[in-house]
C-alpha cells in the first residue's frame, strides 16, 4: 500500500470516518482510491488530491510527501501576514482562493470587453 493512501486513511481515522465516507462527502469515486490503494492505479488526479487536502486542511504536498509545510507556504505567510506564527494553513488557503477569485474575475471582465 502506498504512503499517500496511508496518510489519507490516517486523516480519515483522525476525523472518526472511513475512506468511503470521505469519498461520499467529497463526491470522489471510491473505486479510484481503492484502485490506488491496491496498486491498480499509480496516481490520483490533482483535483482529487486538492479536494482531500482542503477537506482535511492540509497541503497536497503533505498528502504526497508527509511534509507539513513547504518553503513557499512559509514565504507566503510572511509576505501576506508579516510572519507565520498563528497563521493556519486554512487561513492561507482562504487568502489564496480569494486571490484566485479576483484574478479570474479580472480575466473574465477583460475577455468580455
Amino acid at each position: 500500500m502506498n504512503d499517500t493512501y496511508l496518510r489519507i486513511e490516517s486523516l480519515c481515522k483522525s476525523r472518526g470516518i472511513n475512506v468511503t465516507e470521505m469519498c461520499k462527502r467529497l463526491s470522489i469515486p471510491r473505486a479510484s482510491l481503492t484502485d490506488f490503494k491496491m496498486g491498480r492505479r499509480r496516481s490520483v488526479s490533482a483535483s482529487t488530491l486538492q479536494k482531500i487536502a482542503e477537506y482535511f486542511s492540509v497541503s497536497v504536498e503533505y498528502l504526497l510527501t508527509g511534509e507539513n509545510a513547504n518553503t513557499n507556504d512559509i514565504n507566503l505567510k510572511i509576505a501576506l501576514f508579516g510572519g507565520e506564527n498563528g497563521i493556519t494553513d486554512e487561513m492561507l488557503q482562504e487568502v489564496l482562493r480569494y486571490a484566485t477569485y479576483i484574478k479570474e474575475r479580472e480575466n473574465g471582465d477583460k475577455q468580455t470587453i
